[in-house]
């Protein structure tokens, strides 16, 4: 790995440790999430977290913004030990965090939202306010009108306006939570300008991301959390992505978990800088060339909408997945992305239009009708597709209940063996009988890909396949659903993910304010194009 950073300073204030974590232990009953953990940010540093979903990474976190107390250990601040309550305690502290999701009133203007995050309760001075604002912004190199409302904001102007809010409070440590989650090529540029910027200030940065190629752009040093234990802790130049892999998951990364880079891309792919994270993925066949004829159809949208009273959601959405074919839909969050996926699903009305599986018009048809049909989903709500109560086996077979039922009774010998197979087959980290809410967001997923999987559906729709998970979970989605594409059936993935999208798909779409504004074959799909359609602007198709 060479990071690609601002130069060293040669103040010798910089690198000091701002905040450390000594032998920070935490016990949520038998569950041990963290385990003697150290680690330290200094001034001017990127340190970059990496680890598994379960790894200890969520907790560690909390506890540096005084969201949870540890068992044992100490918490210094520039050397001094602190007891950090409350994320009140944190801020006093000169800790910051901005998570995924954002923290906003849209119906108060930037320096509204930025007042409402003040520490204390009292009259506020908005003039003095504004003027803070302002210095913060300067801090930044950014430029929003405080007076503007926040719901007219862009994701990733809303993003900066939680550091922001941060920098407000005197913040001398930013942790970042998985920052470029949902946000485009140039967003994403943006942000590590910002924390270039940041760190050349004096700013120690603690920066949580599975994405590899980000770590290695943008970091000084990476530590690695596996089962709450630290298992590394490395200067970024040091190693590799196939090294910080294989810590994560505690023994030699496969071939499937190595990271796609520019020279392990599908044939014909544009390698493309933009963004500087590529994401961890499987390798797919070339697409189809220029020549060839594109599949037969087994999904076919014809000038879908869906409106809500006086406003439309989605309007004149029009496209095809051929069988033996993965498409993809990008776009920002918020551009009917989700409505889409519910329309397919059958838990929302279209307006206007047709969905045609196979031939068939299901426009109008119940969930249980289209999974009759082939039509398989995998929502983007994990835990809302799951029954967290039930256990394991019981989920496995919720969309199955007839074949499992005999004269009004549920054949338990069945479900259990039924379930046992899935488990094995699908590398579930769990027993039949525990309750699906114990389970990680990794083996969740792997729940919701068996149960949709084992039906072989001729179409599967996918929402945000691999949010928030680890690499090996990363890598394990996308060798499913390229696998379904080999046995013939037609793959509809939707996900902020550009990366993902880029190294999975066939072609894509994008999604802009609830229309298609144009469809790339991912040869010409570069992260930067991607990201300019994502801001609105249209191409040919």
């Amino acid at each position: 790995m060479t990071p690609q950073r601002a130069g060293a300073d040669a103040d010798p204030a910089r690198g000091r440790a701002l905040l450390e974590l000594a032998g920070v232990t935490k016990r949520f009953g038998d569950l041990v999430a963290n385990d003697d953990v150290s680690l330290s940010v200094g001034a001017g540093e990127v340190v970059a977290m990496l680890g598994e979903n379960g790894a200890g990474k969520s907790t560690l976190m909390k506890i540096a913004y005084g969201l949870v107390r540890p068992d044992a250990g100490e918490l210094r601040v520039d050397g001094r030990p602190v007891q950090l309550g409350s994320p009140r305690d944190a801020m006093r502290a000169g800790i910051g965090m901005v998570t995924q999701e954002f923290s906003l009133v849209e119906t108060m203007t930037v320096s509204e939202n930025v007042a409402l995050s003040a520490v204390g309760l009292g009259r506020v001075d908005a003039a003095a306010n504004r003027r803070r604002v302002m210095a913060a912004m300067e801090r930044l190199g950014v430029q929003i009108e405080p007076e503007r409302l926040v719901a007219t904001l862009s994701i990733g102007e809303r993003q900066r306006v939680e550091i922001v809010k941060a920098l407000f409070h005197d913040c001398r440590v930013l942790i970042l939570d998985e920052p470029t989650a949902v946000l485009t090529p140039q967003d994403v540029r943006s942000l590590f300008e910002t924390i270039a910027r940041l760190r050349t200030d004096g700013l120690g940065v603690l920066f949580v991301s599975h994405k590899l190629r980000e770590v290695a752009e943008i970091s000084d040093r990476v530590v690695v959390l596996r089962r709450g234990r630290m298992v590394g802790d490395r200067p970024t130049a040091s190693v590799d992505e196939a090294e910080l892999a294989a810590l994560m998951m505690g023994g030699a990364a496969s071939a499937a978990a190595a990271p796609a880079g520019p020279s392990q891309s599908r044939a014909g792919a544009v390698a493309d800088p933009v963004g500087g994270a590529v994401g961890l993925g499987v390798e797919t066949r070339p697409t189809a060339g220029p020549a060839e004829a594109r599949p037969e159809p087994v999904l076919r949208l014809t000038d879908l909408g869906v409106s809500t009273g006086r406003r439309a959601l989605l309007s004149g959405i029009s496209l095809t997945v051929g069988a033996g074919e993965i498409v993809g839909i990008a776009g920002i969050s918020g551009n009917g992305q989700t409505e889409l996926v519910d329309v397919l699903a059958g838990v929302r009305p279209a307006s206007s239009g047709t969905v045609h599986v196979a031939g068939r018009d299901l426009t109008r048809a119940d969930v249980a009708t289209r999974l009759a049909a082939g039509l398989g989903r995998l929502t983007e709500d994990r835990r809302g597709s799951l029954v967290p109560q039930m256990s394991v086996e019981h989920n496995l077979v919720l969309e199955d209940l007839p074949r499992f039922t005999s004269r009004g009774l549920l054949d338990r010998g069945a479900v259990r063996r039924h379930a046992e197979q899935l488990i094995e087959r699908f590398d579930i980290r769990a027993r039949p009988g525990d309750p699906v809410a114990t389970l990680s967001g990794g083996n969740m997923q792997k729940v919701l890909l068996a149960r949709s999987l084992v039906r072989e559906p001729r179409v599967l729709v996918v929402a945000q396949p691999t949010r928030g998970l680890d690499v090996g979970s990363y890598a394990y989605v996308h060798e499913q659903l390229a696998a379904l594409r080999d046995r013939g059936a037609g793959v509809l993935v939707v996900s902020e993910d550009l990366d993902e999208l880029r190294g999975l798909c066939d072609r894509v779409a994008v999604l802009f304010r609830g229309r298609i504004v144009g469809e790339l074959p991912i040869a010409e799909a570069s992260s930067e194009r991607l990201g300019l359609m994502m801001t609105g602007v249209e191409v040919a198709t």
